[in-house]
């Protein structure tokens, strides 16, 4: 494996796109989200996120270490960016070359980062901690877009769920898409890269029945929000801190922050006021105060 990243094309110019939305507050970034929650992907929604990053000439990073197959997944996403009128490049990297400030000064010129499906533990694995991430997060803040799907989608948030989940008395773990309670202890979480704070991502969720999942590990973290994205569904979060759904199905939100959850010991977790949102293609909803919009 190479330890430097393989930029392609090489500079470019570009003009930051301008926004209707509301002046953003200091605290909050400048840039914007598009998280995918898997599936096929419509242009209009590839175009939106291209548009973000600056629209013609966008200088797009695309991150492809979630794939099992980088080379060929990295080049895919290039070419589909690159009909939409951008400038993209692959950016597959190592922990080691992640570590190195080298490494991260390939990031200047981004308008724009993706990040491919696959395992999201392989792209904490190789990010967190490193300047490579923390430069990422700084062009967030400046105002790029930052956007991903399936593991793409679920290394979004400063909680992540890695797909691992272990049945009581079962020391191995085990894989899959089948959650049959709403429990404790049952979903491992890890911090993931944290472009969306004080919320953990789940994708792929209503085509794959996730519900249990994602409601067990709200109810443990009871002040996280829990976004649970379909396919061929997105949610743009804007400089304005509000989360708007694009695509062809749905967004749930699950918000236990003023629910009342049994408490710690009992095995199986309950919440009464409880709040779910599901918010279809056009919905808009506001994480300060809980408040949505159809």
């Amino acid at each position: 494996m190479n330890h430097i990243p393989r930029l392609i094309p090489l500079l470019a110019v570009v003009v930051f796109a301008t926004s209707a939305s509301p002046t953003p507050s200091p605290d909050l970034p400048r840039g914007s989200l598009v998280i995918v929650g898997g599936g096929e992907r419509s242009e209009a929604m590839m175009r939106r996120f291209v548009e973000l990053a600056g629209g013609r000439g966008a200088r797009i990073a695309v991150v492809p270490n979630a794939s099992s197959e980088p080379e060929d997944t990295g080049r895919d996403l290039v070419a589909e960016l690159d009909s939409l009128g951008a400038r993209a490049f692959v950016y597959y990297i190592d922990r080691r070359a992640a570590a190195t400030e080298a490494a991260a000064r390939g990031l200047d010129s981004a308008t724009g980062i993706w990040f491919s499906g696959g395992d999201q533990v392989r792209v904490t694995a190789a990010l967190a901690g490193t300047p490579v991430l923390r430069v990422m997060q700084r062009r967030y803040r400046e105002g790029a877009v930052v956007g991903g799907t399936s593991a793409g989608a679920a290394i979004m948030s400063d909680s992540m769920i890695t797909g691992n989940q272990t049945p009581p008395g079962d020391t191995t773990g085990y894989y899959g898409d089948e959650y049959p309670a709403i429990a404790r202890h049952r979903v491992e979480i890890v911090p993931g890269l944290g472009f969306l704070p004080q919320a953990i991502v789940d994708q792929h969720f209503i085509r794959r029945e996730r519900h249990n999942r994602l409601l067990s590990a709200v109810l443990e973290r009871p002040s996280l929000l829990g976004v649970g994205i379909d396919e061929s569904t997105a949610l743009e979060v804007g400089p304005d801190g509000r989360w708007r759904v694009l695509g062809e199905s749905s967004v749930v939100i699950y918000d236990a922050r003023r629910a009342h959850v049994t408490v710690g010991g009992q095995p199986l977790l309950g919440a009464t006021e409880l709040r779910v949102h599901v918010l279809p293609a056009g919905g808009v909803f506001d994480p300060k105060t809980g408040s949505g919009d159809l």
